[in-house]
């Protein structure tokens, strides 16, 4: 076959290929079934052209993105993927009358005998609740699995009162909710306790950790084995580096919720940052004393995220998208929080 044959057979290839296509465009315009909608739709953008010779397709990617960061000044237009409450959990309740524990995410039966039940609660302002208040709960799990000593059976968020009065602190009921959106539908173990929150008066941590001890322990009996015994779980708090240096501040933890806390319970410290948790515990007596009840989870990723940022950031209208659950972004704009809010200037340089 010499080089005039093979254009001819060429042209001939492509003019069948095009009289194909229009055989197969004309076919879908007549309820053709053999031709895909998307194939159709895919030849109409092809064909759609505009005064200026651009494609529809090319136009459409010369749109800017709708904006979805909080501003004071502009209304987010993009809700995508909201982690909402799922249908059948109920909220948590705003009043004491009707509170109940949540426990619909609590193990009921330990997996693995071995092991001691252990349940990680994370006491804190949570105002807004941050994707690092979220995975630091990763990386406790990450954390303890490698101790092959317990089995974590459940997680809680326990937002404090408003009779706390703390700067940048949103009401109680929105810092609930907020924490509820943040875990619901990304979580299958995180769960959150409106019961401190509720409290008329400011209860301290060694008294949040005994109420959690309660429900579970006392009232329900710990958690069964496979073998239908029942077994107390351990009950532990889980906190940053920031927390953990504060402990060394007589005026913010009393001498004995310290042994109460780390001699009867525990804690989880999360490095953050620029601080030395191991040396503090080395420096602090009551830390040292209690250091074997003590767990420190190292950061592989950093992630210095920080809620007295998030608000920052809002009352400035810049954007807090990758920072904080949609679901949350969307609360806050809906309810309009922090934009009115005013927080002393030690409290933004330290951040």
């Amino acid at each position: 076959m010499n080089a005039s044959e093979v254009i001819a057979k060429l042209q001939q290839h492509i003019r069948s290929g095009s009289e194909s296509a229009v055989t197969s465009r004309e076919n879908s315009s007549n309820g053709d079934s053999t031709v895909s909608s998307t194939d159709s739709r895919s030849d109409e953008i092809q064909e759609t052209t505009t005064a200026n010779g651009k494609r529809k397709a090319e136009l459409d990617l010369d749109m800017p993105a709708p904006p979805y960061s909080l501003s004071a000044n502009r209304t987010p237009k993009q809700t995508a993927d909201l982690e909402e409450v799922p249908h059948g959990i109920s909220r948590q309740a705003r009043d004491l009358d009707s509170y109940v524990f949540p426990v619909h995410r609590l193990a009921e039966v330990l997996q693995d005998s071995a092991m001691q039940p252990l349940v990680i609660v994370a006491c804190g302002s949570f105002s807004p609740i941050t994707f690092l208040h979220l995975r630091m709960f990763e990386m406790a799990i990450d954390t303890i699995r490698e101790l092959n000593k317990f089995e974590v059976i459940g997680g809680y968020y326990s937002p404090v009162s408003d009779n706390y009065r703390k700067a940048g602190l949103a009401p109680a009921n929105h810092r609930v909710r907020m924490c509820e959106l943040a875990c619901e539908r990304t979580s299958s173990w995180l769960m959150v306790d409106a019961w401190e929150s509720l409290q008329p008066t400011y209860q301290r941590t060694a008294v949040v950790l005994d109420h959690f001890n309660y429900e579970i322990n006392v009232k329900r009996g710990g958690i069964k084995t496979k073998t239908g015994e029942r077994r107390p779980a351990k009950i532990m708090l889980i906190a940053g580096g920031d927390l953990i240096e504060s402990m060394g501040d007589p005026n913010v933890w009393a001498e004995e919720d310290l042994h109460h806390i780390l001699g009867r319970y525990g804690c989880l410290i999360v490095e953050r940052t620029g601080s030395d948790v191991r040396s503090f515990l080395l420096s602090h007596d009551i830390l040292y004393e209690h250091r074997h009840n003590v767990i420190v989870i190292k950061q592989l990723i950093y992630n210095d995220i920080s809620s007295t940022k998030v608000r920052l950031f809002i009352r400035r209208g810049m954007s807090v998208q990758y920072l904080l659950p949609n679901s949350v972004i969307r609360y806050i704009e809906e309810h309009g929080l922090y934009l009115g809010m005013s927080e002393p200037v030690s409290n933004v340089l330290k951040f």
